[in-house]
């Protein structure tokens, strides 16, 4: 259902290490393609061999009270179900993973009358999150809930999975016994990258006709959205002085009209849009590009690292990586498999390009390789599903 996939992978891979596996989720979620249609709370459909359990929450739409309302719900119902949950399915081992630390509360009463292991599993740095970026005050009350949420998951949990690699010393201080921390980033499927879907004829007829002309191309896959500083990219576009150059953006998002009307008026002509791909798409477009780009703007949450899908897909695709977000240390820096720059660095990001293309074939097929071998000995879903689940075995200390 996209564009969470990781649990599902997740569960794939401890399915066949021979665990049983449920997934509880809510209805509804915004990051989701498409959501699936119940009738009824704790309505069950097997996936895959995975169990998905669904609770009704209701839809919502942005970040306001409505959203709020729909945690309240799943995790409400969550906590007064915990005995039945806990006496019908007996788990072994209980995982609280979500934007939002308010599911502890939930999985610390289903944990307790299972007696069963409790993992916090944390995807995004909130209540951070709210009052860095989303403005809000430390003492609104949401905020303060959420803060005593994330507190009580440190403290109360036998095993503590940050995606974030640098994330300890934060946790540690919100009450974090320091051995309980376990960075298990995310990563790729093999299986996707050796049985992809075919390109889209319309990329396919650009893409190679491009490079038969000779560009040298600077492809950039994913959502057209703010965050992803596709401005920061057309502005190093507008100075590249290299003809031979071409930027080639492929997704969709809430910004991509207006970058698109931005082309235009700014007369960019080695420029090129097009539609977003399937996800096993990804590796024969990623075929067709000589680098590629990601960045996002400033922010301070990424004092605690970065864990990108996308750039897990762009290590894997063997392509050298330009990489324009303000970070301590990326796997791109340490595994020498692109080009680090800060946010916003519209000079550092056009030298990146420029240095890239002027590399001989077998330079920039090294970085590339750097970066997939990286990929397959470090972070495939197998591998990091096994890390995982050696964690349902420890004790908490």
């Amino acid at each position: 259902m996209g564009m969470e996939f990781r649990p599902y992978y997740m569960a794939k891979e401890w399915i066949k290490m021979g665990h049983h596996v449920r997934i509880v989720a809510g209805d509804y979620s915004h990051l989701r393609i498409k959501n699936p249609k119940i009738r009824k709370d704790f309505q069950t459909k097997n996936i895959d061999g995975i169990e998905y359990t669904w609770i009704r929450t209701g839809d919502y739409k942005g970040n306001g009270v409505r959203r709020a309302f729909t945690m309240f719900r799943f995790v409400g119902k969550l906590w007064l179900n915990a005995g039945r949950i806990a006496r019908e399915w007996k788990p072994d081992v209980v995982i609280a993973s979500s934007t939002y630390p308010l599911d502890t509360y939930a999985a610390q009463r289903i944990a307790r009358k299972a007696k069963a292991k409790l993992i916090h599993e944390v995807h995004d740095m909130w209540p951070s999150t709210l009052y860095e970026i989303g403005g809000m005050s430390k003492k609104n009350p949401f905020v303060v809930l959420m803060q005593l949420a994330e507190n009580s998951a440190y403290r109360h949990s036998d095993q503590v999975v940050s995606l974030l690699p640098l994330a300890k010393d934060y946790m540690v201080v919100h009450g974090l016994k320091p051995e309980k921390f376990h960075h298990i980033p995310n990563g790729i499927v093999e299986e996707e990258w050796n049985f992809t879907e075919s390109l889209p004829e319309q990329h396919r007829e650009i893409l190679e006709r491009k490079r038969a002309e000779g560009k040298f191309i600077v492809g950039y896959f994913g959502g057209h959205a703010i965050s992803n500083a596709l401005d920061t990219l057309l502005d190093a576009a507008k100075k590249v002085t290299d003809k031979d150059i071409l930027f080639a953006l492929i997704g969709n998002g809430t910004e991509k009209e207006r970058l698109k009307k931005r082309v235009i008026q700014e007369h960019m002509k080695q420029v090129v849009f097009m539609p977003p791909v399937s996800k096993r798409s990804i590796p024969e477009l990623t075929r067709l590009f000589d680098c590629i780009y990601m960045g996002s703007q400033n922010s301070p949450l990424y004092r605690f690292g970065i864990c990108l899908n996308k750039m897990f897909d762009s290590m894997m695709s063997g392509k050298p990586i330009i990489c324009s977000i303000t970070v301590p240390e990326s796997p791109i820096k340490a595994y020498q498999c692109g080009v680090m720059v800060d946010s916003g660095d519209i000079d550092g990001i056009v030298k990146a390009i420029e240095d890239i293309k002027s590399m001989s074939p077998k330079e920039r097929k090294q970085i590339g390789l750097n970066g997939k071998n990286a990929a397959m000995q470090n972070f495939t879903y197998k591998k990091l599903a096994a890390k995982f689940a050696d964690l349902f075995e420890e004790r908490d200390k």
